[in-house]
């Protein structure tokens, strides 16, 4: 059975979806992008800052399922511009350790939600 996850710590949904469903040990996020959750306002200063803000999103999200960066198995980053890729990568990585990092894709798209750079989904098991 699935198990709708909603956190305050990240932002609400801007349309028809849930930011993840637990199904079993198995969690499925949506796509996070730099919305502050406190302001509502989105954070793109810079690409660092912007993916900065992306995942701290995503940590709140996974937090409220009960699992960490640790959990995470695999991501899908979505990106406007792959010269932006190294930068988005580095604030990337901090979140994870490198001898467990999950398996990714990172694809450069035509466009994102209210007009971001970046956008980054998950999948993590307990």
């Amino acid at each position: 059975m699935k198990k709708i996850i909603f956190t305050e710590k990240a932002p609400a949904p801007i349309g028809p979806y849930n930011q993840a469903v637990a199904f079993g040990n198995t969690l499925f996020t949506s796509g996070q992008i730099a919305i502050n959750p406190q302001t509502g306002e989105l954070v793109l200063d810079d690409i660092e800052t912007e993916t900065k803000q992306v995942m701290e999103n995503m940590k709140a999200v996974l937090e409220e399922a009960g699992m960490t960066f640790e959990n995470v198995i695999k991501t899908s980053i979505f990106i406007m511009d792959m010269g932006n890729f190294a930068r988005i990568n580095t604030v990337y990585g901090s979140y994870f350790n490198e001898k467990t990092a999950p398996a990714r894709e990172t694809v450069q798209v035509a466009g994102l939600p209210k007009g971001v750079n970046v956008e980054i989904s998950m999948i993590a098991m307990k």
